[in-house]
């Protein structure tokens, strides 16, 4: 059979687009649809903020209130995110532009049926997502590097437990309510203005959340983290 010669384009005659005679390269020009965007820390944390007032307000169960919050921090996109608020009153409203946090801003740990440790020299960013359910998170700061005069840290233990350790120097501040359950969390000052302040927010849900200073850890200043 005699071959057929390569079809060429006419002089003067732009080349055929991507996509044409069968040519399945992607298309650079093609719209990306707005649930096929990836979404960002602050997204999830705008969801599971919805979704903490949502329990809060008994429109979820602990059942479907930990299955969603484990799928908001698991979402790719955030077409993912969207399904997670379809039947509560906030996803009804047209969501606020949340502006995007540098890298590394944001530390999630989660443990479902399970355990998650984050401790030795690691940096906090300004915030750290613990969710416990029949799990543990235990977060030990002693050996942080801060880079935020101000890390707040978000916590919710469904018949789990949140473990917070922290340098005997920093300031510590919490807000959270424990329900047939404990959330431990001492007001206190630090004597040097310059240390960072560790905020606790959250609840604990038949589960605990924990504060506990270790004697002779200390920090000397807002970065370099010093036994």
């Amino acid at each position: 059979m005699r071959k057929q010669p390569a079809e060429q384009s006419e002089p003067g005659r732009p080349a055929a687009p991507f996509g044409a005679r069968g040519d399945t390269r992607p298309d650079a020009r093609a719209e990306v649809r707005p649930g096929d965007v990836l979404a960002s820390d602050a997204d999830r944390d705008r969801v599971a903020q919805i979704l903490r007032d949502a329990f809060a307000e008994g429109r979820l169960d602990a059942d479907e209130h930990a299955e969603r919050l484990d799928a908001a921090y698991s979402a790719r996109t955030n077409g993912q995110l969207e399904p997670l608020l379809r039947d509560l009153p906030a996803g009804r409203r047209r969501p606020q532009p949340v502006l995007p946090q540098p890298p590394g801003e944001t530390t999630n740990l989660v443990a479902v049926f399970s355990g998650s440790t984050r401790r030795g020299r690691w940096r906090t960013g300004r915030r750290i997502n613990a969710f416990a359910c029949f799990g543990g998170v235990d977060i030990d700061l002693t050996e942080a590097f801060f880079d935020q005069r101000e890390i707040v840290v978000q916590v919710t233990a469904i018949f789990g437990g949140v473990d917070i350790v922290v340098p005997e120097n920093v300031g510590v501040r919490g807000s959270g309510a424990g329900v047939f359950g404990g959330f431990d969390v001492e007001h206190e000052e630090a004597s040097d203005p310059d240390a960072p302040v560790i905020v606790v927010r959250g609840m604990a849900l038949f589960g605990g959340v924990d504060v506990k200073r270790r004697k002779g850890k200390r920090i000397r200043d807002l970065r370099a983290p010093r036994d």
